[in-house]
């Protein structure tokens, strides 16, 4: 499994299990729970959650998926910008850690940027991670501006990760974010790394695939790993598309086949607002 190193030092798996919509259904529950139960078996260690998905029932999901295998698994959770706030952060943190079953979050990210200052949520992130309910901390879908303001504050520069829409279609962050945020040694998480699937219909991803004997969720997926500081956390509630996905670890693509896929997925040719799903 190809690692990531977080700015504390620490190594996280670059292939992550994203757990959006998973828990929404009672029919497809125990397939989703082995699902993630052959993850952890695979070596994809990492988990990401959070309390919006589902209204919590991702959260219960996923803890009842690593139940007796807590120690083998990076947690990621989020919390929502109107729970932010000092006293907000603390309380659903309390809550997350209930549903998934366990005494520790490894990282615990603000999902997007509302209302709350920043100042309150990074006092309390440094709350939570000074009583070990956290062990790191970041953002998700903050832009430029918002990392420079989050830097500005104490306790800003501790931030682990950022993250963020990124994949051949979603090339914006290339321009600015990206480069900011490896020159500061924040991982960045892609979330949505094939789009939700609307990738793997694309004619272009699909011949590059047939040409180098791979499958376009693989390629996608290949060409995001092969990235510095990226993690990629792909959502699959099925055992068979799970083994497809991590089969990007070991497909015989170098660097220089898989940046064919550069020009045929150009980033925009001037920087954009940042992008959210």
């Amino acid at each position: 499994m190809k690692t990531v190193t977080l700015p504390s030092g620490d190594k996280v798996p670059a292939f992550g299990l994203g757990a959006w919509n998973i828990g929404d259904s009672a029919v497809a529950r125990a397939e989703e729970i082995a699902t993630l139960r052959l993850g952890l078996d695979l070596g994809a260690k990492l988990i990401d959650t959070a309390e919006m998905y589902g209204s919590g029932r991702s959260e219960e999901l996923v803890g009842e998926a690593i139940a007796g295998r807590r120690d083998e698994v990076f947690l990621v959770s989020k919390v929502l910008p109107e729970n932010a706030s000092r006293e907000g952060a603390l309380a659903a943190c309390e809550r997350s850690l209930k549903r998934l079953r366990t005494d520790r979050i490894d990282l615990y990210l603000l999902h997007w940027r509302g209302s709350v200052p920043l100042l309150e949520t990074i006092e309390a992130f440094r709350t939570l991670q000074d009583v070990g309910k956290i062990r790191h901390y970041g953002v998700s879908n903050l832009d430029l501006s918002d990392m420079k303001a989050w830097w500005k504050i104490a306790g800003g520069s501790a931030c682990a990760a950022n993250q963020l829409l990124y994949n051949l279609m979603r090339r914006g962050i290339e321009w600015d974010l990206l480069p900011w945020l490896r020159g500061r040694k924040v991982a960045v998480m892609a979330y949505s790394p094939i789009e939700q699937a609307r990738l793997l219909a694309e004619r272009k991803l699909a011949d590059f695939a047939r040409r180098h004997g791979v499958t376009p969720s693989q390629a996608a997926l290949a060409w995001l790993l092969h990235k510095d500081g990226v993690i990629v956390i792909p959502k699959t509630g099925r055992r068979e598309r799970l083994k497809e996905n991590l089969g990007a670890l070991g497909m015989p693509l170098d660097g220089a086949q898989l940046a064919e896929l550069d020009p045929l997925f150009p980033p925009p040719k001037r920087a954009q607002p940042l992008e959210m799903l």
